[in-house]
């Protein structure tokens, strides 16, 4: 192969990839904990750990028990996340929704379910097919191993996007999805073979993915082997391939299909669908490179009929188009009930249009990109005749839109009777429409805009002032703006040009909206009807009379898997009957999305239902690609997303079919694929009852059929559908429609959670800025438990996440140091051994206590997903109030305890197993040295939390970190040369002011948290607004906060909240942080608590101090009495004060 150029071979280059990324050094670390986890997954593999079985037919008898007795008797959990498909490597998005899954599999085995988590491999559609025959090409080209290649000039500019007219949504009552797909950018690899090579495919192995079949052989046991080197609790009996590669799961599809259509589900009819002339069928959105979820947007295409040319026009024409023919401009609108207020039609004067042919006697002005997309939709080629290259449909003649300007034209519905000209606009798209745009200015801000600038400046745009001046009526009344919208927006929003884009992109998308939803017709046949409703019926008139006809584009740039170039196309096809054409089916998935399914965000449900609003019938077949055949008409195939909505019900009894993920080999049962016909899909899947005709017709025994329906009534419904966002438009929408058309409704899917896409190090995953990490990339850096709490780390919500290196890399150090001082203290000969409860000190209550509230907090996150914080409290907190225990016993020099440090290691093992199992694994067994793996351990039963430890806890905890940071600060003045009130770095004094009452203004606040709180409206806007009133609202707040929070734990009785009771002695527990505190502050030779007695005085002064506790040197002695500072004016109970001073 000829050398490259530098930019063409940095991008062959898979290490490129990953350029950008943080560079390890120092891997000793990590190389030690990846040889635990290597350890550690060869032993769970070996013993089959993860291998999910239901409750046998022996043990619970057929029929003996409903669904929901089984789970009862044997709870489970069946999560799932959406099988990958096979033309690559995982990458760290895929890693991160399986993380989802992952991580909730883990704790629910802990909470003494089985557990089912397994993963088919999805090979349906065009990309595996079309790349194949990319490189089939490629072969024929350059030979088997490229080496006829020659370096060529390489395009570093992709495709790009069709700009639109406006920054606006062009139909504002569709709901669209925003994708946040990564696109390629930089360096344009031309050829297959070449995208290959960057993928890191050894040349010589190219060759072998010309043949289809071969990628859904070599990437299913890449990806089984990067989940495996991450640990994943997957069950690989279960998995498949799908297309008919599997005989098995094909019969599955072709059942489903079946009784799709027997439901009705399925029908056949002509529709406008998103069509690749070069492949020949629709392109759906697993088709596609460019444009995933764009569908159709229809038009209404309107017959400007030319009445007199204009002469350059005119002069072109000559000899080309007949005189008695009939010509027409079509724009194209989405407001067909505005036309009656048409003043002149826009085209863009640099733009090149074409004269097309209908018929003998009929022209069409448009441009070429419009005239292809009509080609497909019974214009120009009758009866499904399509063109397949743009060669088939040439103009009779080409007209820039300078030479047309001026030209007379009869506008369909216009009050302007005589007619209307043609006039030059420069912001009309070629990308968008026809290219012909009709004017109404009386509702267009755009075209008033426009019509405005041409009547002032009609000598420079070369047109007549009179035809930009033509009467402006008025059309539809609005009760915002008037019944001349566009006018009233244009002067209220100041709009002074045409080139003032963003102000008219706001006002269209005002116009538009307030237009059709509240506007009222006041002109035409369908005067006084709202617009909403007026709309269909001009759109029809025009229709009916021959002024208009149908026509349709795709939303915006689409793309197939083959580099064509999508059209939208009008043609007979089978198609699945989503939304309005059949609203029982609709409206019962949406009263199920909103009334019964655990979505786990707002975001997530309003996506459910704009999305189950706005679809319609989807294609569901196609005659290119892989997949399995339609059974009624073989010559199609099932397309990709419709194959793909419940495979998880066939998760349930993969391993009872076969034992490979191509269905050669049997299962357990040894059923051949001929034996699954559909009535046994039926029985298994509970749509109706085993009888004598099926087990002779299909061969299979009645108590294999009662296994394989004990599987599915065992494991269904999927307790938990885990996506990305991006697949709430089909995949995950096509999962309720098909679950709740095909299953009992006990089987329906409770829950669906989606997840923010993947972002690395803060920004979007890149190949070609260098920022991409596969998932066994990540693994082979971070190792195993590193990169599964960073995922955890990355987040939770809707909104996108961040997997960052450096909390790999840092975690690393952490679970590093953790093993080394786990393995070290428990052998440590200081530690005390006494197990009773007598000789506990505080310090072990408090560790304990706050060991207890992790345990259940950690417990609360994991149950409700919310990993980020699960691993807040099973990791960080847990060292935390560790280091914490460790610290204050050392101050106290008191030994810390042999048993609760056991303890502490033995639930830091169970809270963070679910997360990073192969370290706690270790921990459990090599460490702790119980005998079973982790995996099989359940969660730790604890004590709820003492509220009285709990608050001493936080107290020592946050009266620490003040007297730190305070010191810290001053410090950090001095540093800059600021003055200090003592010499932070000098040696010191500390005393703490601890307050005996609380200030009198305190009282009429509690009286008033007593009021609501006995109306159980603690939440009430109300009461804050009242505390606002009441005077002191700057101290007051964060007062009446404090009690709330208290009221609202639930740890304390509301009297002693009210009455102000202190949960515990405080004087005392300071007593006990003294040694520590003393140690903890910069050359503090001593520490003296001053309790501050009586009441306020009325300038706000305290009354006196006394000594109550002392540490150290240079202090007074207890009961001595002190001076009062300023710094005890502000001492609470519960709320300290301190003060230093050079000694």
């Amino acid at each position: 192969m000829a050398t490259v150029n530098a930019s063409v071979s940095d991008a062959l280059d898979p290490a490129n990839a990953a350029r950008s990324t943080l560079k390890l050094e120092n891997t000793e670390k990590r190389d030690t904990l990846i040889a635990i986890e290597k350890k550690y997954q060869k032993k769970w593999q070996e013993s089959e750990v993860f291998k999910a079985t239901a409750p046998t037919t022996a043990e619970i008898p057929t029929g003996s028990a409903e669904s929901k007795d089984l789970h009862q008797i044997h709870p489970k959990y069946f999560g799932c996340f959406a099988y990958p498909y096979m033309n690559g490597t995982l990458h760290a998005g895929h890693s991160f929704t399986a993380s989802k899954v992952e991580f909730a599999a883990g704790f629910s085995r802990m909470q003494g379910k089985r557990v089912l988590f397994t993963l088919g491999f999805h090979c349906t559609g065009m990309p595996i097919k079309a790349c194949a025959d990319k490189l089939a090409e490629d072969i024929r080209k350059f030979g088997q191993n490229f080496e006829r290649y020659e370096e060529e000039q390489v395009d570093g500019e992709g495709i790009t996007p069709a700009p639109t007219q406006a920054e606006t949504k062009e139909d504002i009552t569709k709901f669209t999805s925003k994708k946040s797909k990564a696109a390629a950018k930089g360096v344009k690899l031309k050829y297959q073979f070449q995208i290959m090579l960057a993928l890191g495919t050894p040349k010589e192995e190219i060759h072998k993915f010309a043949d289809a079949n071969y990628w859904l052989k070599y990437f299913p046991p890449l990806c089984m082997r990067d989940l495996d080197n991450l640990g994943a609790r997957i069950d690989w009996r279960r998995s498949l391939v799908t297309t008919d590669a599997n005989p098995y799961y094909d019969a599955f599809v072709r059942w489903q299909m079946n009784r799709l259509r027997e439901l009705n589900k399925i029908q056949y009819g002509s529709r406008y669908t998103i069509y690749s002339p070069k492949d020949g069928q629709p392109c759906t959105d697993h088709d596609r490179t460019v444009g995933e979820a764009l569908g159709p947007q229809e038009y209404t295409a309107l017959k400007l009929k030319v009445k007199e040319w204009a002469p350059e026009a005119s002069k072109v024409l000559q000899d080309k188009v007949p005189d008695s023919a009939n010509v027409y401009f079509v724009p194209a609108t989405l407001r067909p009930e505005t036309m009656y207020g048409q003043t002149c039609c826009f085209v863009g004067p640099k733009i090149t249009y074409g004269v097309f042919k209908v018929s003998d006697n009929e022209f069409y002005v448009i441009t070429k990109r419009a005239a292809w997309n009509m080609a497909f939709q019974d214009t120009f080629f009758k009866n499904g005749d399509f063109p397949r290259d743009a060669s088939e449909l040439a103009p009779v003649a080409e007209l820039t839109g300078a030479s047309v300007v001026g030209t007379l034209v009869n506008a369909p519905l216009s009050v302007h009777k005589d007619g209307v000209r043609i006039l030059p606009m420069d912001t009309v798209s070629p990308t968008k429409g026809t290219g012909v745009v009709t004017s109404v200015p009386s509702d267009s801000p755009d075209d008033y805009a426009t019509v405005v600038e041409l009547a002032k400046k009609a000598q420079l745009y070369g047109i007549k002032k009179e035809w930009a001046e033509l009467e402006i009526v008025p059309i539809v009344e609005t009760p915002s703006y008037g019944n001349l919208t566009a006018p009233t927006l244009v002067k209220r929003m100041k709009i002074n040009s045409p080139k003032d884009t963003k102000l008219l992109a706001e006002a269209k998308t005002l116009a538009y909206k307030e237009g059709y939803f509240k506007g009222t017709m006041l002109v035409g046949d369908f005067k006084g009807d709202a617009v909403e409703a007026a709309k269909p019926k001009v759109k029809a008139q025009l229709i009916e009379r021959g002024d208009a006809f149908d026509y349709a584009e795709p939303e915006g740039h689409v793309v197939s898997r083959s580099a064509d170039e999508c059209v939208v196309a009008y043609l007979g096809q089978w198609f699945l009957n989503y939304g309005e054409n059949d609203t029982a089916w609709r409206d019962q998935v949406l009263d199920y999305v909103r009334n019964d399914m655990e979505l786990y965000s707002t975001e997530t449900k309003n996506g459910f239902e704009k999305n189950l609003e706005w679809l319609n019938r989807w294609a569901c077949a196609r005659t290119y690609g892989l997949g399995s055949k339609l059974p009624w008409e073989p010559k199609f195939l099932v397309e990709s997303l419709s194959d793909s909505a419940i495979y998880m019900s066939y998760y349930t009894i993969a391993h009872l079919l076969h034992s490979d993920i191509f269905g050669t080999q049997p299962g357990l049962l040894s059923i051949k694929p001929s034996q699954m016909l559909d009535e046994i899909w039926d029985y298994i899947f509970c749509r109706r009852e085993i009888s004598d005709s099926i087990i002779e017709s299909s061969g299979i025994s009645r108590s294999d059929l009662e296994t394989m329906r004990r599987e599915f009534e065992y494991w269904y419904p999927l307790d938990q559908n885990i996506s990305g966002k991006d697949l709430i438009p089909n995949h995950l929408t096509f999962f309720l429609y098909l679950h709740i058309a095909l299953f009992p409704r006990k089987y329906w899917p409770p829950a669906v959670r989606v997840n923010g896409h993947l972002m690395l190090n803060g920004e979007k995953m890149s190949k070609s800025t260098g920022n991409f990490l596969t998932l066994s990339d990540a693994v082979a850096k971070y190792g195993a438990d590193a990169t599964r709490i960073a995922l955890a780390d990355a987040g939770d919500g809707v909104e996108d996440a961040n997997f960052e290196e450096a909390v790999a890399n840092q975690v690393i150090l952490r679970m590093h140091t953790l093993k080394e001082w786990c393995e070290d203290i428990l052998k440590d000969p200081s530690l005390r051994t006494s197990t009773s409860e007598t000789d506990a000190t505080l310090w072990d209550r408090l560790f304990q206590n706050e060991m207890h509230t992790l345990v259940h907090r950690a417990h609360g996150h994991y149950t409700a997903t919310d990993f980020k914080v699960a691993l807040k409290s099973a990791l960080y907190d847990f060292t935390s109030t560790r280091d914490f225990y460790r610290e204050a016993s050392s101050a106290a020099s008191t030994p810390m305890s042999l048993p609760l440090i056991r303890k502490y290691i033995t639930l830091q093992a169970l809270v963070i197993a679910p997360i990073a199992p192969h370290w706690a694994d270790y921990i459990y067994q090599e460490v702790l040295h119980f005998d079973t793996t982790i995996q099989t351990a359940r969660w730790p039963e604890v004590p709820q939390p003492d509220p009285s430890l709990t608050a001493i806890y936080d107290y020592i905890r946050s009266t620490s970190t003040a007297i730190t940071s305070a010191e810290g600060q001053q410090i950090k003045r001095k540093s800059k040369g600021k003055a200090t009130h003592y010499d932070p770095e000098g040696r010191k004094r500390l005393t703490i002011y601890v307050a005996t009452s609380y200030p009198a203004w305190q009282e009429k606040y509690i009286e008033l948290v007593k009021t609501f709180h006995a109306k159980a409206a603690l939440e009430d806007k109300e009461m804050n607004a009242e505390v606002g009133r009441m005077g002191e609202g700057k101290k007051a707040m964060p007062f009446v906060q404090a009690l709330k929070k208290r009221l609202q734990s639930g740890g304390e009785e509301a009297t002693d909240v009210f009455e102000r009771k202190m949960a515990f002695e405080e004087v005392e527990v300071l007593g006990q942080m003294l040694a520590g505190l003393r140690k903890t502050v910069n050359r503090c030779c001593g520490v003296e608590v001053v309790s501050v007695e009586g009441e306020e005085e009325e300038e706000g002064k305290k009354r006196g101090g006394r000594i109550v506790k002392v540490e150290g040197e240079e202090v007074g002695r207890v009961g001595e009495e002190r001076a009062l500072l300023g710094a005890a004016e502000t001492a609470v109970p519960g709320g300290p004060t301190f003060y230093f001073e050079n000694v």
